[in-house]
């Protein structure tokens, strides 16, 4: 029995998020990632197979960096083989983009250091028409690098994060460690600028990188003072934050292995 780490692609638009979700009336189950991988795993090996993911992304939210892992009974499938096989199969909004093995105790979720997402964020209006679906268009505005990341400096460490965590939200504490949260350009495949939000934690509360990315863009719409998102993060009162940000834009773009375990 090998365990095989999968690093996974896919377009949230269709799916109602990650987690698989089984209709225990006997219905039409909903479209997830975790549930269309399985399906096929399921078809390669004739049996039932399981697939632990790093963690769950709601309805409409991408992903370049998943990572995942399955143990597999079959010996003859050398692990790098299971990108082309599973590709075969899979519905082209979800591509495996590496496969190999690892060790009988690694579990993607647990074994996970820290999450890498990424928000796109569109100012100018002149995004093409097949980018569209991958940012937040934000009209009228003209981002202050400065300034976004000057709220940004009280993201870092140990937080208590229940200011942007969303109602119904069940998380035994909302606690988080944040590694780095910082905004920078990027320009898109077709020369346009994309303002960028990256945040680095160990783990996040449920819509919590959406909620930041609408509150800390409020903020800086209305040149609100540098210590805002500070006092917004110490009132733990998610009537203090902004508006959560459309899933469009926010990708899970790395899952890291090599930090320091913190607890989730």
């Amino acid at each position: 029995m090998r365990n095989i780490l999968l690093k996974i692609s896919y377009d949230g638009h269709d799916f109602c998020g990650w987690q698989r979700q089984d209709d225990l009336n006997g219905g039409q189950a909903q479209r997830t990632v975790q549930g269309e991988i399985e399906a096929v795993l399921e078809k390669i090996h004739k049996e039932k197979v399981n697939l632990y993911g790093s963690g769950r992304t709601d309805s409409g939210v991408h992903a370049y960096g998943q990572a995942a892992n399955f143990y597999s009974p079959i010996d003859s499938i050398p692990a790098q083989n299971y990108k082309k096989i599973l590709n075969t199969f899979l519905p082209i909004d979800i591509r495996i983009l590496e496969s190999s093995q690892v060790d009988q105790d690694f579990n993607s979720r647990k074994s996970a250091t820290s999450r890498v997402y990424r928000y796109f964020i569109n100012f100018q209006n002149n995004v093409a028409a097949n980018n569209s679906r991958y940012v937040w268009f934000v009209n009228n505005y003209q981002p202050d690098l400065e300034r976004l990341n000057a709220y940004c400096k009280c993201l870092q460490g140990e937080l208590d994060c229940s200011s942007f965590a969303a109602s119904g939200d069940s998380s035994l504490s909302n606690m988080r460690y944040i590694d780095d949260a910082r905004f920078f350009i990027q320009k898109d495949l077709w020369g346009n600028d994309l303002l960028v939000f990256q945040i680095e934690a160990n783990a996040f509360l449920w819509k919590m990188v959406r909620t930041l990315t609408g509150t800390l863009i409020n903020l800086d719409k209305s040149k609100a003072p540098l210590d805002s998102m500070e006092k917004i993060l110490l009132a733990k009162d998610r009537s203090k934050a902004g508006v959560t940000a459309p899933p469009d834009g926010l990708f899970l773009y790395q899952i890291k292995f090599d930090g320091i375990r913190r607890h989730v």
